[in-house]
């Protein structure tokens, strides 16, 4: 039987700082029409009245256009503001042997990494560890998301040929090496991330009114011990937890809820309570208006980094209602790994086959039964396999 495992910060509470923010400066411009008459020439009233008209649909058309030049450069102004990371294709990684036929599958899947980071509000580009790492597939026909939790401190490639557990990937290159791991490691094309603080976490889930989560008696107290954390750093005020069962929550008990780990089930647990989360921030924004969800955004957007640039923002905040979690898991999977001190790593979650977990992912996520992994994860596999085989528990 494997030794109960035990994550690499069960020693501490860690929760980051309030930045102060820097609000950009508008820009705008606009244009005055012509106030100057005709030729001097005798003109009937009709068509006095025609060139009256004319001037007035010119001027309308001369503010429509400025409003949208306005509205343009708000946009770009405040996804400045989010942290605007634009990306290249040829900077992120994708395993070259992955079949022609299995890179058309998920053309039809919108495959976002989103990283919740375990650190202050201005620590988002990398130099820290991601505390939370879930692939979202969106089926672009049908709207169907599947979330798939990719376990923290799973031993994996780090997108460099260095092995270690997989938030490392994060902390060494920020989002674009954390995708190229997660693509190296799982035949994925992953090309869109959005990271996410404690701050941007709480406010999220406090503009939209709270949301619904089961709370348990054994959670409680972690609950609260991390809410008194987050909030003596943010300098916020928090409201205990004080009771078990189905109860609307703010958002600085739900990022409380998100951190606990110390009971039955350790991390793989932690992880299940940030799918819960997820998926209940998604069907609450499912309540609100568009322009409800478009100022919710502009209120976080200090405390987002993103990929995503405005017309993207836009246009899934557009579709928000249509979007439906149909399934989440964790990885690897839970009859698929072992758990233990593998030497300088420390404690770790090992694929037992790290090529057999990705067919299953593959299945999971695309509904691709029998997928053949890449030579590349094949090779990562035999190497975690030979790197770890010493440290394996007896029976696993």
């Amino acid at each position: 039987m494997a030794p109960r495992y035990q994550d690499e910060d069960d020693w501490e509470y860690e929760a980051p700082r309030r930045k102060s923010s820097s609000g950009g400066k508008k820009k705008s411009s606009g244009k005055k029409s012509s106030g100057k008459g005709g030729s001097g020439k005798k003109v009937s009233a009709k068509a006095k009245a025609r060139k009256k008209r004319k001037r007035i649909l010119l001027f309308m058309g001369e503010i429509v256009v400025l409003a949208v030049m306005l509205l343009v450069l708000w946009g770009v102004t405040r996804t400045e503001k989010v942290g605007h990371l634009e990306i290249k294709d040829e900077e992120i990684k994708v395993n070259e042997s992955v079949s022609e036929e299995q890179l058309e599958v998920m053309k039809g899947y919108r495959n976002v990494a989103l990283f919740g980071v375990d650190s202050t509000t201005g620590a988002l580009t990398k130099n820290t560890r991601s505390d939370s790492i879930i692939i979202a597939s969106i089926n672009q026909d049908t709207k169907e998301i599947r979330l798939l939790s990719i376990y923290r401190d799973t031993f994996m490639n780090l997108g460099n040929d260095k092995y270690n557990k997989c938030n490392g990937a994060y902390a060494a290159g920020g989002p674009k090496q954390a995708m190229s791991m997660l693509n190296a490691n799982l035949d994925m094309n992953i090309k869109d991330f959005v990271t996410i603080g404690f701050a941007g976490l709480i406010d999220t889930i406090d503009a939209l009114g709270g949301i619904p989560l089961d709370i348990t008696n054994e959670e409680i107290h972690y609950l609260n011990d991390y809410q008194y954390c987050i909030a003596e750093d943010l300098k916020r005020q928090y409201t205990p937890v004080s009771n078990a069962g189905m109860q609307v929550v703010d958002g600085m008990q739900a990022t409380g809820y998100c951190r606990i780990r110390y009971t039955k089930g350790d991390d793989f647990k932690r992880a299940e309570r940030q799918r819960n989360v997820l998926k209940a921030i998604m069907d609450k924004s499912k309540e609100a208006s568009v322009g409800q969800l478009v100022d919710i955004a502009n209120d976080v957007f200090d405390e987002v980094y993103t990929s995503f640039g405005i017309a993207e923002i836009t246009e899934l905040l557009g579709e928000a209602s249509q979007y439906k979690v149909v399934a989440d898991d964790g990885f690897p999977r839970a009859d698929r790994r072992w758990t233990g001190n593998i030497g300088s790593p420390g404690d770790c979650i090992v694929p037992n086959n790290l090529a057999d977990n990705v067919s299953w992912l593959h299945e999971f996520l695309f509904d691709e039964s029998g997928y053949v992994p890449s030579s590349e994860v094949q090779k990562y596999s035999d190497y975690i396999m030979g790197a770890t085989e010493k440290y394996k528990p007896k029976g696993v």
